[in-house]
């Protein structure tokens, strides 16, 4: 299949065309500050260029059948505080959980902006399944009025260990309906796992962007509109894998970290390593992250967005405020964390700017033939050696702490600004440049699949029983995802025994992930 994929970063928008295996083209143009405008350039570029160059690119050849879409819009909604829409609350866990109340360990400022009604009503159950007491339908009822008569739009309901038993969310979300039928419910067990604060924020999270997705996703398909494209849209989301632009308008947190895991993903399929370190050095920031069999590391621990704890699938990440754009400033200088940006183009020295960048370094040292050199042939040369020196420190001790043992592994460095990362590093076998590195991200995106998960509690059933049948629940999620059936495989599969539940009981976590 002829796929395009696109990452939209907070300096680059990069667009690639993939025929199979192979990237026959690739552009990479400025992000711009509607993000939507950026990528209708990308694909002009993109489009230009496949009907005007290269042998491959004759009138008669395939459109793409795919275009996969990976953005920072929604995680820069919520860092920069903007765009984001007042939410209604609704904890069902009383008489438990009544001490900290929704929003409780939110930034102020934050909480100010998406704070709506809190309401706090009766129900839930106990970690075995049984109910705490029966949903209190009607204080679920008098608050499906209450945030009528306030104009919310958007509410966010979490019940006590919903991800184990949802009946008391499903239920509330029935009666909100009814009452409400414009009103849009995010329900907390199908975005979070076990702790209710951490779910319970990323509910809200979720809540609170669900306009922003739905101008946003629209944005983009009139974009491929204008372009003359016709083919589905799917967005990436933070594990690697796609969904269909119409299911990614009620899920954005799933996009929250998509760029770093594109680039990671690009760099697996780019390599064809498997397991390896990756570091993605972009204009702003560098991500450094794990690869274990082709997919990024999930985190196991809670993972802020700005300033707010959450706990739902996430890439296990490391971001470093070090960037291409990234400002040279001192003596003896350093390097970071404030960058131009997309701006780098304009403002750079290199570039006829005054801003001494990181970018400016390394033209200065050789490292790489961009702008005008001889901008920077004034650099002193003990400042050139000590911003890399600087720079160089800051990525060894960022790859060693995302290290898990003390074996030597590879490195795969892709991103723009990749020029930046040192041949030899400690802890590293060897430092691997990829065809195509500048435009991982974009490749990633392309490249990627479906997935299906299930995490829930088996109980009454042998161990490799309760596995078995985790299995087949990820692969029906999966092939209702876009999957196809044939192409499914498990790349995460654990389970934990509950000695102090009844029945054998047993928590399963399977992940499958399947081709378009």
């Amino acid at each position: 299949m002829r796929r395009i994929g696109i990452d939209v970063g907070g300096t680059n928008t990069d667009a690639v065309l993939l025929d199979g295996p192979g990237v026959v083209h690739a552009v990479k143009t400025p992000t711009t500050a509607d993000v939507t405008s950026g990528i209708t350039t990308a694909l002009r570029e993109l489009l230009a260029d496949r009907a005007t160059s290269g042998p491959q690119a004759v009138p008669t050849e395939p459109a793409p059948g795919a275009i996969m879409i990976g953005t920072t819009h929604f995680t820069n909604a919520v860092v920069q505080r903007r765009d984001l829409t007042r939410v209604a609350a609704i904890r069902i866990g009383l008489p438990a959980s009544a001490s900290l109340p929704p929003f409780v360990d939110w930034p102020e400022d934050l909480a100010a902006l998406v704070r709506g009604e809190v309401f706090m009503v009766e129900g839930g159950h106990e970690y075995d399944g049984r109910p705490i007491v029966p949903l209190d339908e009607r204080a679920v009822r008098d608050a499906a009025r209450r945030l009528r008569a306030a104009g919310l739009r958007s509410a966010a309901i979490a019940a006590v260990f919903s991800p184990l038993n949802a009946e008391c969310e499903e239920r509330a979300a029935t009666i909100l309906r009814e009452e409400c039928p414009d009103v849009a419910v995010t329900l907390s067990h199908q975005l979070g796992r076990i702790g209710l604060l951490e779910r319970e924020n990323a509910a809200l999270l979720n809540a609170a962007l669900v306009d922003l997705a739905r101008r946003t996703t629209h944005a983009f398909t009139e974009a491929l509109r204008a372009s003359g494209l016709t083919a589905p849209l799917y967005l990436t989301q933070n594990d690697g894998t796609v969904m269909l632009a119409a299911t990614a308008e009620a899920f954005p947190v799933y996009s929250f970290a998509s760029g770093p895991t594109n680039s990671m993903r690009g760099a697996a399929f780019l390599s064809d390593l498997a397991d390896a370190i990756v570091i993605d050095v972009g204009g702003t920031t560098t991500d450094i992250g794990s690869l274990r069999h082709g997919f990024p590391r999930e985190a196991n621990s809670v993972v802020e967005i700005g300033g707010v704890r959450t706990l739902f699938r996430m890439p296990d990440l490391l971001s470093l405020g070090l960037g291409g754009g990234s400002f040279v400033r001192g003596d003896p200088p350093t390097v970071g964390p404030r960058s131009v940006g997309y701006r780098l183009v304009n403002e750079g020295r290199v570039f006829g700017g005054a801003t001494l960048t990181a970018t400016d370094v390394a033209v200065a040292a050789g490292l790489v033939d961009l702008g005008d050199r001889r901008r920077v042939a004034d650099l002193p040369g003990d400042l050139v050696k000590a911003a890399l020196a600087h720079m160089h420190a800051t990525i060894e001790e960022g790859v060693d702490r995302m290290k898990i043992d003390a074996h030597e592994e590879p490195l795969i460095a892709v991103g723009g600004g990749c020029f930046l990362v040192p041949e030899r590093l400690a802890g590293v076998s060897e430092v691997v440049h990829v065809p195509h590195q500048a435009v991982a991200n974009a490749v990633g995106a392309a490249i990627a699949q479906v997935s299906g998960e299930v995490d829930q509690i088996f109980q009454n059933l042998s161990r490799d029983e309760a596995l078995a049948q985790g299995r087949r629940i990820a692969e029906q999620r999966a092939v209702a995802a876009g999957a196809a059936a044939a192409s499914l495989s498990v790349v995460e599969s654990e389970d934990l025994p509950l000695a102090y539940l009844p029945g054998n009981s047993l928590r399963v976590r399977v992940r499958v992930v399947g081709d378009l």
